[in-house]
């Protein structure tokens, strides 16, 4: 009894010190995993079923390497990441990047707010039987919500509150993925890299790889690994971080494809309106599919666009090594503004799903750019010293390096396609 008790503790305190360990990548998780993951998951697994799987794995596997280089790089330098381009590549260089990073930040949240309100105005149609609540409505009222959030500084709670509601669809697309039981024979011939001859499948692909080899992710992963304090000593732990995170990523991409293979396309059906994804949870919820799937979206969309609206004054406090203080006025001004991309879609209309898919596939534009200049930069001699990148390593920033500059010509062929 007396072996028994004394090693409770120490498993106990194992699990806690691993829990510990991989909290940056949890967070990494919980960013990536929102509206726009759902939407391009979905929408691959209704118009392709799980052909698509090879996707998913290399954008995982590319994650992965560039997480753990950009951290190694966080390490060496003690700097955040875009400081540190600063002053090895020159203030343009990194001003170019910053736009970029910019410019995919406000296409997320005009993507993002475009799904949210059209599927909270098809659902209060469906409830009402009318024609729902409008867009605009829901978009200047989730838009002010947040803002105000942001002006008082008490959105922690509030976040905290989303997180439970997107646990809960996560769940609920891992459950149903059990249920409608994917091919497995598909899954394996899924992971050849294939092309789909029909659609527009290059921007499609660009979206699965844009919104979890997100830019804007990778360059705050510097952030993470200061408040983490981690060290020369703690390479090994920053892997199994990333490492751990980024398989589990894999899955619950893998699951939400699944699902929408599972229902919509064996019944021949696309995602073409938002609210059509509801579906994939159906086997599961049953009746209450619609109102899960409304909630969890609600809370994904509205928990990663206020990140997106502070991303702006997080990136320039970044590049000029300065603290982030939200309270600024200069900053404050920049957060209302960012918001307001969100009114575009719900005043001018559009495609709230094809805009979302396009939102993330803006991400691999910059993504070649940021790992060459990370590659360089953990190679350096000054920076690296002794503690120079393993072979593996260089290899897989070669071949990331490949991968990211076919990623941009897809997303270029998919752009140019959809005309």
């Amino acid at each position: 009894m007396h072996a028994s008790a004394e090693t409770q503790p120490s498993g106990l305190k194992k699990l806690l010190r691993f829990a510990a360990s991989v909290a940056p990548g949890i967070f990494m998780i919980g960013y990536v995993i929102g509206t726009g993951s759902v939407t391009t998951m979905a929408a691959a697994g209704a118009s392709y079923g799980m052909s698509l799987t090879w996707t998913l794995v290399f954008a995982s596997l590319f994650t992965h390497i560039m997480v753990v280089a950009l951290s190694r790089l966080a390490i060496l330098t003690g700097e955040t990441t875009l400081f540190t381009l600063r002053n090895h590549f020159g203030k343009p260089v990194t001003i170019f990047l910053i736009g970029a990073l910019m410019v995919t930040q406000l296409a997320s949240i005009i993507g993002v707010m475009a799904i949210v309100s059209d599927v909270m105005r098809e659902w209060t149609a469906q409830v009402t039987g009318g024609e729902g609540v409008s867009q605009i409505v829901w978009a200047a009222g989730f838009t002010l919500l947040l803002l105000g959030l942001y002006w008082q500084g008490s959105h922690g709670f509030f976040l905290k509150v989303l997180a439970i509601f997107v646990t809960m669809m996560g769940v609920a697309f891992f459950v149903t993925a059990l249920l409608v039981k994917p091919d497995p024979v598909a899954m394996i011939e899924g992971l050849l890299p294939t092309i789909p001859k029909v659609g527009n499948p290059a921007l499609l692909i660009a979206g699965m790889i844009g919104t979890t080899m997100a830019g804007v992710v990778l360059v705050t992963r510097s952030v993470l690994v200061q408040e983490k304090g981690w060290t020369t000593s703690d390479f090994r732990e920053v892997n199994r971080d990333s490492g751990f995170s980024m398989t589990l990523l894999f899955f619950i991409n893998a699951a939400i494809m699944a699902c929408a293979a599972g229902t919509l396309h064996i019944s021949g059906m696309e995602i073409e309106r938002a609210i059509d994804m509801v579906r994939t949870i159906e086997p599961l919820a049953g009746a209450a599919a619609a109102a899960l799937f409304v909630f969890g979206i609600l809370a994904a969309g509205l928990s990663s666009l206020f990140p997106n609206y502070l991303l702006g004054p997080w990136l320039i406090s970044d590049f000029l090594a300065i603290k982030r203080d939200m309270s600024r006025m200069a900053f404050r001004v920049l957060v209302v503004a960012t918001a307001s991309f969100g009114l575009i879609v719900p005043i001018f209309g559009g495609s709230p799903v094809q805009i979302m898919i396009a939102s993330q596939a803006l991400s691999p534009l910059v993504m070649p750019l940021l790992v060459l200049f990370t590659w360089i930069l953990i190679n350096k001699r000054e920076i690296a010293g002794e503690h120079k990148p393993s072979l593996l390593l260089n290899v897989g920033m070669g071949v990331t390096l490949v991968f990211s500059t076919y990623m941009l010509y897809l997303a270029t062929v998919g752009f140019l396609n959809r005309g």
